[in-house]
């Protein structure tokens, strides 16, 4: 799969700050991006320390054309899974 120049822009800086609904309040959060192990592969997501809802996690993922994850789960964008994100 061909990430979008969004995302391939997103892992070249390393990070990005972007602004989520967390507890009905508008936050800045920055998302870092990880290199994540799964089994034989390795795949890039974006990251955070910060509990986001599932639903926010979903929306977050689809903007930006990446995995995200945070400590209570995980999103792909619609229809991807990990090894989409291999080699990257």
């Amino acid at each position: 799969m061909k990430l979008s120049d969004k995302a391939m822009g997103i892992i070249r800086q390393g990070s990005v700050k972007l602004r989520v609904n967390r507890s009905g309040m508008f936050q800045q959060i920055t998302f870092t991006v990880k290199r994540t192990r799964l089994g034989n592969i390795e795949y890039v997501e974006l990251f955070t320390d910060r509990t986001i809802e599932l639903t926010e996690l979903t929306k977050i993922s689809e903007e930006t054309g990446l995995p995200v994850e945070a400590p209570n789960g995980k999103a792909f964008p619609k229809g991807t899974s990990a090894s989409d994100f291999t080699g990257y």
